[in-house]
């Protein structure tokens, strides 16, 4: 004799309050790792080229339109010149890598990647034969410009609304952009903030769960119901 269908259970009210507060402080957790780890690392990075190399990694940064150093796009965000300059680049970029990283680690990957090649591409192109550029000044800049724009390109009015208070905040930065001072890569900062733009239009691992499932059904009825590879 066959049984009746048992209905799927509803959460309570008390159950829904307790998933979401577990998914803030998960959120909260992952936000706090990325940002230590990437003030750990850039610290690191300095001290040991100042006490071990004598300043002598930044040859490591990108110089333009020399194949041989294409690959330092990598290295050159780790490396600073001094320690003004590392600390400069601290604080803005702790807040915004932790600000990525409570979306979790897959969207932290995806948008770094993407700015540091972005970036790394653009100054090698275009920063001026036997120049040398170094600093994680475009990166910040790329991290900066992804908060910007995500809210709207994903249709989250909560991320609307930080990257408004971000643009109000770091409004200052936006000269960073344009040349004029000596010594400073206004190419990475250009090209940095390019690469957030991107990240923020393409990156779709950062999409609310209710955007992610109207994406799987819009391709489901473009596919005549079938599930289209990579969609679950």
């Amino acid at each position: 004799m066959s049984q009746p269908p048992v209905p799927p259970s509803v959460p309570g009210p008390s159950e829904v309050a307790r998933n979401t507060a577990r998914k803030g402080r998960s959120a909260i957790r992952s936000g706090l790792i990325f940002a230590a780890g990437y003030v750990i690392v850039i610290w690191a990075v300095h001290l040991i080229n100042v006490l071990v190399f004598r300043g002598n990694l930044v040859f490591f940064g990108v110089h333009p339109l020399d194949l041989s150093a294409i690959w330092h796009i990598f290295t050159a965000p780790l490396l600073h010149a001094n320690f003004e300059h590392l600390i400069s680049n601290t604080i803005p970029g702790a807040i915004f890598s932790f600000l990525i990283g409570m979306s979790r680690a897959r969207v932290w990957w995806e948008v770094t990647l993407l700015v540091v090649l972005i970036d790394g591409v653009g100054v090698w192109l275009l920063g001026g034969v036997g120049t040398n550029h170094i600093g994680a000044s475009g990166l910040v800049y790329g991290w900066l410009a992804y908060l910007l724009v995500r809210g709207f390109f994903n249709r989250n009015m909560l991320q609307v609304v930080v990257g408004i208070g971000l643009g109000i905040a770091y409004s200052g930065l936006v000269w960073g952009l344009l040349p004029g001072v000596p010594g400073v890569s206004w190419q990475a900062h250009l090209f940095g903030a390019v690469g957030g733009v991107a990240a923020g239009m393409f990156i779709t691992s950062d999409d609310p769960p209710a955007l992610q499932a109207a994406r799987r059904r819009k391709a489901l009825e473009q596919g005549g119901g079938r599930t289209p590879r990579g969609l679950r």
